[in-house]
């Protein structure tokens, strides 16, 4: 566990190299306050994305979507195990919501494991704890879990035919900003640096005033 977490900080630390990327190209959504902000087009836009959930935190307490996303909650899928793009998203959304609080704008990194019989409370709160800020890790049952990445209609696949241990864990790596109340009002693709990842999420809570 040790040497995991050395790999994990080692992870963070990696991130602060990683050069800015492009971004999906901006396609304005009109009609509600986050047009604005808006710079992803999703076919039948954002709204349709999300869904009510009780899940299980990281101290092992059972929490629901409205006790989850009681503030703008930056959201990610993967898996504790992950041998570097995990890591690296996850410390990418920790640094943005660094960069918020140090704007003073309130903000939050959300982790959902694809995972869930290896990633247990503990593992997980193993995982959340190397990043900065107050990260929520949340795990589950199979059906739990299932039911909340059809709900962001987040793909994954466990490849553990051959090996039930070390096995990988195809998934997709957007991140989305649910606002409070489960709202879902925008996706991030890995390209976004922490900086302009910080910058949308705070025209966001702008604009929600």
């Amino acid at each position: 566990m040790a040497d995991r977490k050395l790999l994990l900080i080692g992870s963070v630390a990696a991130v602060a190299v990683l050069a800015a990327g492009g971004i999906f190209l901006a396609q304005s959504q009109g009609g509600d306050a986050f047009a604005q902000c808006r710079q992803s087009t999703v076919a039948g836009g954002m709204d349709s994305f999300g869904t009510e959930f009780t899940l299980t935190n990281q101290d092992g307490e059972r929490v629901t979507d409205q006790q989850v996303f009681d503030k703008p909650s930056i959201l990610y899928f993967g898996y504790t195990f992950c041998p570097d793009v995990c890591p690296l998203d996850s410390a990418r959304n920790a640094e943005a919501t660094a960069i918020l609080a140090d704007s003073g704008l309130d903000a939050q990194a959300v982790f959902v494991t694809v995972d869930p019989a290896r990633d247990t409370p503990d593992v997980v709160k193993d995982f959340v704890s190397v990043f900065p800020g107050d990260m929520i890790g949340l795990t589950g049952s199979d059906e739990e879990i299932a039911a909340i990445n059809k709900g962001w209609r987040n793909y994954y696949k466990l490849n553990n035919e051959e090996d039930d241990e070390y096995y990988l864990v195809d998934h997709m790596t957007n991140s989305y900003l649910v606002m409070p109340g489960n709202q879902t009002v925008e996706f991030f693709s890995r390209d976004v640096s922490p900086e302009q990842m910080a910058d949308r999420v705070g025209c966001f809570i702008d604009a929600a005033g």
